[in-house]
């Protein structure tokens, strides 16, 4: 298809009495047409040879130079005149690596120094990089190392281009002795959030194919956009890491970006987008530094300096604290002498290393998006979205739990004992373990959940986007012509919205095309409604609405099917292991790409749009409702 220019295109999606924002990326400088033509044919050139390496297990770590090449070109995305050069460095490398898969000698696999690498998602299928930073005297066989994450800043033209450039030119802020250290590329610029937070999931399973690594001497740190990454992962994921260190950023949404969200006349959030805050705000989950070495950073005249300050407000709350160092006189960057006081703070935890059989697990979650710590997993809620807790001891021969908001979960303490008392009642431990849910109040020994909200299937819309996906494009004729161009636009929106932000290019499948492996391995995103979507048809009976060519009727509401449109997240009735979505990608826009603390999920569980609103930078269209089901999906 011809391309549009981009300011176009944005101009299209954007609502007629607002200015089009800002783009993130930004378009691209122009390329002449000579230097057009050579780098098209040193992709298709590439493209050749990663044909003949479709079943070679290196293949990700060579596509990566040729992404990076050909989304520039496809995409507007040269974004300096000097990345014509890295281009034609990329296509040279590139054609080395897979000469050298081919041979089955992949160099890269025994270098040392710095090391671009890659992994294909099971998201999208798309290939992500990532940078690593290999010891000088690391050899294969190696002993175990530990491994440092570190995530990066806020940068809108960090496209692949310039990523691997720069993981390939520097080696970043530390470089511990003796330590693998991988750069995230984090999906780009979301601050690790979403795909960009499984991103750090998928690369450690990659390196733990290639590098031994010490799994007790895990380490997470990152400044400014990264800082917020770091906080997020130290206070969701509490009993993975040996130590976290956080440097300025953000570490919640509302106090951060008032500013913005609270100016004079400005509409506040509705209700639901500021319950979805707790996502991914740390704050609220502080009572999760309890047990996690962890060394903050800011510089004394930074503004984001709030981020550690308001971290250690909410713990003081718990009764908890934890080493803030703050570079004196200093804005946004990192003091000379305050690296090798953080570099010591790291060092002595390193030296005892992460527990995993510590004997006094707390945890704090608002979702079962994040359901553990150590051996505590909680397996359902009483009320999701509103704080949980779980204060888990063994003491001598028995293990003694307090919860408050939890209705299932499991315990492997991993060792053999006599007892166990949870919330006062006494059950029995079989072979150290137990599965437990409560019945009228009373807990007891019982199955894991298989249905209702559990770890996996839970809500909101946006989690079905962090798990495989197919978006199911309708082919049949729509109740209404209305619906059927907002359904085209609202797809071709998501589809071009997932590129930029997430970089990949999400599945799309025909819903006649829509097969038993589909349904098995996918989250189904069906667009349209029961009479241009095969699929959706075959279900809509076992979902909780009725929809007709005349009415929409949910929640109490019956609306005029022409001009509303519903939007869900629900399990599928095929397989309830997975998701079905109806009519949504992921839900923050474009305005949200300003400002990383604002992306996040801006739909709950269901929403009603009233599709006369057209769609803007903001929103879908009007959202005439919107909210949560209750932990049985009612």
């Amino acid at each position: 298809m011809p391309r549009l220019p981009l300011l176009a295109f944005i101009s299209t999606l954007a609502f007629a009495a607002e200015p089009a924002v800002r783009p993130v990326p930004p378009p691209g400088v122009a390329v002449p047409e000579a230097v057009r033509a050579e780098l098209q044919d040193g992709v298709d050139a590439l493209g050749a040879q990663l044909v003949t390496l479709r079943d070679n297990a290196e293949l990700p770590s060579v596509e990566i130079f040729h992404k990076a090449v050909s989304w520039a070109l496809k995409h507007d995305e040269f974004l300096d005149a000097k990345q014509f050069a890295i281009a034609r460095d990329f296509l040279l490398q590139g054609q080395a690596r897979a000469k050298d898969a081919q041979g089955g000698k992949p160099a890269w696999n025994l270098a040392t120094g710095l090391v671009a690498r890659g992994y294909r998602s099971a998201i999208d299928g798309s290939v992500q990089p990532y940078g690593l930073v290999v010891p000088s005297d690391w050899k294969p066989g190696d002993k175990p190392r530990p491994l440092h994450f570190w995530f990066h800043g806020r940068g809108e033209k960090l496209t692949e281009l310039d990523f691997i450039a720069q993981r390939q030119r520097t080696a970043g802020e530390f470089v511990p002795e003796g330590a693998i250290v991988c750069h995230l590329y984090g999906r780009y610029c979301n601050a690790n959030h979403f795909a960009g937070e499984v991103d750090l999931r998928e690369a450690l399973a990659d390196i733990r194919k290639h590098y031994a690594i010490d799994e007790n001497r895990v380490v997470i740190r990152g400044f400014s956009m990264g800082g917020a990454a770091c906080w997020h992962f130290a206070m969701h994921f509490p009993g993975e890491w040996a130590a976290a260190a956080p440097g300025a950023g953000f570490s919640e949404t509302e106090e951060f970006f008032a500013g913005t969200l609270y100016a004079k006349d400005a509409t506040p959030p509705p209700w639901w987008e500021r319950h979805l805050w707790r996502w991914y705000d740390a704050t609220v989950v502080a009572r999760n530094v309890a047990g996690l070495p962890l060394v903050a950073y800011s510089g004394e005249i930074d503004k984001q300096k709030q981020a550690a300050d308001i971290m250690l407000r909410f713990a003081g709350k718990e009764g908890l604290a934890f080493t803030h160092i703050i570079g004196p006189a200093t804005a946004h960057k990192y003091h000379p002498e305050a690296k090798p006081v953080i570099e010591k703070a790291i060092e002595m935890a390193l030296v005892k290393g992460r527990d995993p059989n510590v004997s006094h697990v707390t945890y704090t979650t608002y979702s079962l998006i994040y359901p553990r710590r150590a051996w505590v997993e909680l397996l359902g809620m009483e009320k999701s979205w509103e704080r949980a807790d779980i204060d888990a001891a063994i003491v001598k021969d028995t293990l003694s739990v307090t919860t408050k908001n939890v209705a299932a979960l499991r315990l492997t303490p991993g060792v053999t004992l006599k007892k166990l008392v949870i919330d006062g009642t006494a059950l029995p431990l079989d072979k150290g373990a137990a599965t437990l849910r409560k019945a009228n109040g009373t807990w007891q020994s019982a199955n894991a959940p298989t249905t209702g909200k559990r770890p996996g299937v839970c809500g909101p819309v946006d989690h079905a986007f962090m798990s495989s996906f197919v978006h199911v494009r309708p082919t049949g004729r729509a109740f209404h012509d209305s619906t059927a161009a907002w359904t085209k636009s609202e797809l071709d929106h998501a589809l071009w919205s997932w590129r930029r932000v997430f970089r990949g290019d999400a599945r799309v499948k025909d819903d006649s095309a829509i097969g038993d492996e589909d349904i098995a391995n996918h989250n189904l995103v069906l667009w349209g409604d029961p009479s241009s979507n095969a699929v959706l048809k075959k279900i809509v009976a076992q979902l909780p609405l009725e929809w007709s060519r005349e009415k929409v009727e949910f929640r109490g509401y019956v609306l005029d099917a022409a001009t509303h449109m519903p939007i869900l997240v629900f399990p599928n009735p095929l397989n309830a292991e997975k998701y079905i979505v109806l009519n949504s990608g992921h839900t923050f826009r474009e305005f949200a790409l300003l400002n990383n603390s604002d992306q996040t999920p801006k739909l709950p569980d269901w929403a009603i749009v009233d599709i006369r609103k057209p769609a803007d930078a903001k929103w879908p269209g009007l959202i005439h409702d919107a909210g949560f089901f209750d932990e049985d999906w009612r």
